[in-house]
């Protein structure tokens, strides 16, 4: 009987960083939960905890390709993309791909099963903003055609894709716009600033900031973010809404700030900033406040604390 009473969610992007986390939570809500992952950037070591249990079921498949879920559903996570730089430069075809085609996939099973979707999209669709904070009616300052427009522009199409449907069938949508995020389960060899100093400073490594540092980021962990984001699935607010950590920090001091809480040998080396690499990022969270009653709880130390923990134990098991 509790069987049938559960709801039933398909989490796409279910191996990932984000999703593993989300799959989790709705694990404990007693959600039976329907990942799906084609691997290509997540893991199957951050669910295989979930394996065993009998409301959660794992499908290995490329949501760009049309996607069939059997029996009733509920609602959907469209959390499957590559998110970091060196992903997406390395497979910016699959990646427009899963933010156009896998979008509107997942919004056609939306529709025909009379689901809710949630879709990931990003503070990059900002770009590299001429304002700051970044409130949801900022539209952004995006090149198309430089290397991280694949990414951006698959998010900024997968949003308006997502309205269409709402405004055209009146499917029910919700639009996450996800921060820089940071916690257990990130890759290693992700690319992106935090796991980088934190696996270099573990290691004794130099620090490599790109250009002078001064460039800010608001980092948000995890668990405040797979709040925003629940709150958000059951809110009843259709349009884009930021999901993030106000505090802003440069990157300079944040590679700085790791390798103090590492007691690390490190020291840091300046490469040239990448093309188009945002200078700011701030989420402007006034409506997720208001709406969601949502904010960030977890300071940054106690997040990196976690975080470094995490590294320093999948470094040990390596080791042994």
């Amino acid at each position: 009987m509790q069987e049938n009473k559960r709801k039933r969610i398909l989490i796409t992007g279910a191996a990932g960083f984000l999703g593993s986390h989300l799959c989790d939570r709705f694990i404990e809500e007693d959600f039976h939960v329907i990942a799906m992952d084609n691997l290509v950037t997540g893991d199957l070591k951050n669910i295989e905890h979930l394996f065993k249990l009998p409301n959660f079921e794992f499908y290995h498949h490329d949501v760009s390709k049309f996607v069939h879920v059997p029996g009733e559903l509920h609602y959907i996570l469209h959390f499957a993309s590559p998110a970091s730089p060196i992903d997406y430069l390395k497979i910016p075809i699959q990646t427009l791909k899963v933010g156009s085609l896998g979008t509107h996939n997942l919004l056609g099973l939306a529709k025909s099963k009379e689901a809710r979707i949630l879709v990931a999209s990003t503070s990059e669709v900002y770009g590299d903003p001429l304002v700051s904070p970044q409130a949801e009616e900022y539209w952004g300052n995006v090149n198309p055609v430089g290397p991280r427009g694949v990414y951006d522009e698959a998010k900024r199409f997968q949003e308006a894709m997502t309205m269409a449907y709402h405004n055209f069938h009146g499917l029910e949508t919700r639009i996450a716009r996800i921060f820089n995020t940071f916690g257990p389960r990130m890759r290693l060899e992700d690319g992106r600033a935090l796991p980088t100093f934190i696996s270099q400073a573990l290691q004794h490594k130099d620090l490599t900031v790109f250009g002078d540092g001064m460039q800010t980021r608001s980092f948000i962990y995890v668990s405040d973010q797979v709040e925003g984001i629940y709150r958000l699935l059951f809110s009843d607010y259709c349009l884009p809404i930021n999901i993030g950590n106000p505090d802003e920090m440069r990157l300079l001091d944040m590679a700085k700030e790791i390798i103090a809480l590492t007691s690390s040998q490190s020291s840091i080396v300046f490469e040239p900033l990448p093309i188009d690499d945002p200078k700011q990022r701030r989420p402007d969270i006034s409506k997720a406040k208001k709406v969601l009653d949502w904010q960030p709880k977890v300071n940054r130390k106690e997040g990196l604390m976690k975080t470094i923990h995490y590294y320093q134990t999948l470094f040990n098991s390596n080791i042994h």
